[in-house]
């Protein structure tokens, strides 16, 4: 995959017409964003398994998806803090 100069350079990703600090705020949303794709989709997965065995997910899977919770808004409030992410989660459980 051949890579152009003008996008790519010394390393670091360069968006057309976009300033470091503009570049910067929307990596951080979409880093955001992603963690808010990431623990709904794991809220989906729960819902869905438990829909279809008809009975609650196994706990070692429940264990492992509040792991993956955890993460994900550890990185979520990272780049963005003091968003309704986390009181949401709790919801979920």
């Amino acid at each position: 995959m051949e890579l152009d100069s003008d996008i790519f350079f010394a390393g670091k990703v360069h968006l057309a017409g976009m300033q470091e600090p503009e570049t910067q705020q929307m990596l951080k949303d979409l880093l955001w964003l992603n963690a808010v794709i990431a623990t709904e989709l794991i809220q989906v997965t729960e819902n869905t398994s438990a829909i279809l065995r008809k009975s609650p997910p196994p706990p070692s899977c429940l264990v492992e998806h509040n792991e993956l919770r955890k993460t994900a808004l550890a990185i979520a409030e990272r780049y963005k803090p003091g968003t309704m992410l986390s009181q949401h989660i709790s919801g979920h459980q």
